[in-house]
């Protein structure tokens, strides 16, 4: 008897859906994509949707979804038909979607996968993925997750990184305060994180006033708040006037600004937090983080979420080409706390990142 034809393996395409709905019922009994979900998938640009068939029959399907901004892949969901299981149908459609991944500039992929599979993790082993962590708790039933990864560009080298904790801001404008949780975190891990300490740091820090609603966080304000805390913190800006100020309108708001900003000023003096103005480079991060440092960074969300908002990340670890945060604000329904910690963002695609409104603000915290 003849082995049957090799798969034909192409991009999903609408005509697909209900075969991929029909699959997704019989694979998977909690934690299915809905029909609908489906369908936004296959019209989306930032994934790889790849479908296996053969003589018109669907086989299986394989979707990565691309986050915005950073260079990490993350195998959503994989799925092949009864009828074609023992045929390597699932090692073909993972070694594709690498390769589409690759191809679209990502230089990891990350995927979770139930702990009591152990034919799909024996599968990612020998194909390269590591155990890097794990989920209690996540699945619909309530079973736990390993958590992988594997470089699809070159082979990594090892980190020189302290181990960072994620926390996730808890409301819309403590992405500051978060990101300074788990630098300190990470410099002292019997640290309680919580939202408590949150918000206390966002009330040290703030800004009052932003573009709108509540106010960011001042990099000299974090920088205080840390030293509350018994840190070490340094702070490197690029510009010396107020700043913010552009970012909120009418004369009373500017004012308002302009003060805290000054008071930050001060209260820096008088605590021996040292402010440098001048840029930062690539370089002197890397020397940072080599040395045992964490740094704040103020970004643009522009590249991730297409808003042009201040956000705070945490510079965590560097390699020759990328720069590693761990950010504290999920920006798409299915973004996990594996999507946010270790981002990779290339070095080319840094310092356009790392700059804020019209001056092109830069503004980082060193935390020691």
């Amino acid at each position: 008897m003849s082995a049957p034809a090799k798969p034909e393996i192409r991009s999903a395409v609408s005509a697909d859906l209900e075969a991929l709905w029909q699959l997704e019922k019989a694979s998977f009994v909690s934690d299915r994509l809905s029909r609908r979900r489906l369908r936004h998938w296959i019209a989306a640009s930032n994934r790889v949707f790849l479908v296996a068939h053969r003589q018109g029959e669907l086989l299986g399907y394989g979707l990565v979804l691309l986050h915005r901004g950073t260079r990490l892949a993350r195998l959503y969901s994989i799925a092949v038909a009864q009828s074609a299981r023992g045929q390597g149908l699932g090692r073909l459609l993972v070694g594709e979607l690498e390769a589409a991944a690759s191809e679209r500039g990502r230089l990891y992929m990350r995927l979770e996968v139930a702990e009591h599979n152990r034919a799909a993790i024996e599968l990612y082993h020998a194909l390269g993925y590591i155990t890097f962590g794990r989920y209690d708790d996540y699945y619909e039933d309530h079973q736990p997750a390993l958590r992988m990864q594997k470089r699809i560009r070159y082979v990594p080298e090892n980190l020189n990184h302290l181990e960072v904790p994620w926390y996730q801001q808890t409301t819309e404008f403590t992405c500051g305060p978060a990101a300074a949780m788990m630098a300190m975190g990470a410099l002292r891990p019997a640290m309680r994180l919580n939202r408590e300490l949150e918000l206390d740091i966002w009330r040290q820090a703030t800004t009052i006033y932003m573009t709108s609603g509540h106010g960011g966080c001042h990099p000299v304000g974090l920088a205080l708040a840390a030293k509350g805390q018994g840190f070490e913190a340094a702070v490197y800006l690029n510009r010396s006037e107020p700043l913010f100020v552009d970012g909120v309108r009418g004369p009373q708001k500017k004012a308002v600004v302009e003060l805290v900003h000054h008071q930050f000023l001060q209260q820096a003096a008088q605590a021996g937090v040292t402010i440098h103005y001048r840029p930062v480079s690539q370089q002197q991060i890397t020397q940072w983080v080599n040395h045992g440092k964490l740094i704040l960074a103020l970004i643009s969300t522009y590249r991730m979420d297409r808003r042009k908002a201040p956000h705070w990340v945490t510079i965590v670890a560097a390699d020759e080409e990328c720069i590693y945060v761990n950010d504290p604000d999920p920006t798409e329904d299915e973004q996990n706390a594996m999507d946010c910690q270790y981002l990779p963002i290339a070095r080319k695609d840094f310092d356009r990142m790392a700059q804020f409104g019209r001056n092109r603000l830069t503004a980082f915290v060193a935390i020691s």
